[in-house]
C-alpha cells in the first residue's frame, strides 16, 4: 500500500521519469523514510508499553548477569527481532535508559541487524539449511563476542549526557494502570522521536544517493579481483552500503553465483546488514564519535574473521 501511494504521489502527481535515477532516489528516500518513521512511533511505543511490565533494576540483571550470558541473552534477543540496522537504534536507545550495561546493548545492537527472520528464509531458500546455520551461529558469535569486548573497555563516558540522565529519570518505580501504562509508551515514543528525526533524515536521504547512483557492477568487478584479500574488501564496502534488509540476501547470492566464495559474500552481507553510514550519522544522536568508531572497528574486524571462518567451513557445508 505505501509503495503504491509514494507511485502515485511521484508519478501521477508529480510527473517524473519511471526510468531516471532521480526518481529511484527519491522513491527509496519517501518509502524508507515514512517506513522507518512508522516503525519507530509504533516499535518505540510497544517497548515504552512493555517496559512498565520491566522494572529497569530487574532488566538489568536479567541480561547483565553472568558476564557473558548477558551478552549471548542480548544478542539473542536482536536475532529475533526483524529489524534492519537504522531500524533498531530505537530499541538501543530504550536498553540504555533501562540501565542495561553499554556492552549487553552493543550486542543487540550488532546482532539485531545480521540475523532477522526473512532474512533467514530468504537465506535457507538461496543457500540451504546448513549455510543459514552456520551464518546464524556467526551472527550470534560476532553480537556476543563484539559486545563483551566493547563492554570490557569501559566506555560509559562517551554517551551523550542526556541519554545517561535519561536513565537516572526513569529509575524510580512506579504502580501503573493500565491508563498510565500506555500513557507512557506514548511519551517514549515522542521522546525519542524529537530527539532523532533529523538523524533519520539525514541518513535515510544518504542511503538513497549510495543505493541509486553507486554502480553495483562496479562493487562486483572491484571484489573478484581481490584474491585473499577478498574478505576484508567485501566488509569494508559493505559498510557505507545501506538497503532494506529484504535486498541483502539477492546481492549475496548474486555475488556468490559470480564466483566470489561463501564467506565474502557473507561478509559482505554482513557488514550491509550490521553497519552503515545512516546508521553511524544517527548513533551519532547517542554517543561520541570515538565510540562510533570503536564500535564500527571491532565489528568490522570480527566480520572480516568469521568470513574467513566461513570460507574455510564453506569446504564441509
Amino acid at each position: 500500500m505505501l509503495t503504491a501511494l509514494i507511485d502515485r504521489l511521484i508519478f501521477d502527481v508529480f510527473g517524473m521519469d519511471p526510468d531516471s535515477r532521480l526518481t529511484a532516489a527519491l522513491h527509496f528516500f519517501l518509502y524508507d523514510t515514512v517506513k522507518i518513521f512508522l516503525l519507530l512511533a509504533v516499535m518505540i511505543f510497544v517497548i515504552g508499553f512493555i517496559r512498565t511490565w520491566l522494572p529497569e533494576d530487574r532488566l538489568k540483571k536479567w541480561m547483565g548477569r553472568g558476564g557473558m550470558l548477558g551478552n549471548f541473552i542480548a544478542a539473542l534477543f536482536g536475532a529475533i527481532t526483524p529489524f534492519c540496522s537504522c531500524s533498531s537504534i530505537p530499541i538501543f536507545i530504550s536498553l540504555l535508559k533501562a540501565g542495561v550495561p553499554l556492552g549487553v546493548t552493543f550486542s543487540f545492537l550488532i546482532s539485531s541487524p545480521i540475523i532477522n527472520e526473512y532474512l533467514v528464509i530468504l537465506m535457507i531458500g538461496e543457500f540451504g539449511l546448513p549455510v543459514t546455520i552456520a551464518y546464524i551461529g556467526s551472527g550470534l558469535l560476532i553480537g556476543t563476542l563484539g559486545g563483551a569486548v566493547l563492554g570490557k573497555l569501559k566506555l560509559e563516558k562517551h554517551l551523550e549526557s542526556d541519554i545517561i540522565a535519561s536513565a537516572h529519570e526513569d529509575s524510580n518505580v512506579i504502580a501503573h494502570t493500565l491508563t498510565t501504562r500506555l500513557r507512557y509508551g506514548w511519551d517514549e515514543s515522542v521522546s525519542v522521536i524529537q530527539q532523532i528525526w533529523l538523524w533519520v533524515i539525514v541518513g535515510v536521504g544518504i542511503g538513497a544517493f549510495i543505493h541509486n547512483y553507486i554502480p553495483q557492477e562496479t562493487i562486483h568487478s572491484l571484489m573478484e579481483a581481490t584474491g585473499i584479500f577478498s574478505v576484508p574488501i567485501a566488509t569494508v564496502l559493505g559498510v557505507p552500503m545501506y538497503g532494506s534488509c529484504a535486498a541483502i540476501v539477492p546481492i549475496a547470492v548474486v555475488l556468490f553465483q559470480k564466483g566470489i566464495p561463501l564467506g565474502t559474500a557473507l561478509a559482505f552481507m554482513m557488514a550491509m546488514a550490521a553497519l552503515s553510514l545512516p546508521e553511524a550519522i544517527m548513533l551519532r544522536r547517542t554517543m561520541h564519535l570515538k565510540l562510533i568508531g570503536l564500535y564500527f572497528g571491532i565489528t568490522t574486524l570480527a566480520i572480516i574473521f568469521t568470513g574467513y571462518l566461513l570460507n574455510v567451513l564453506a569446504k564441509f557445508l
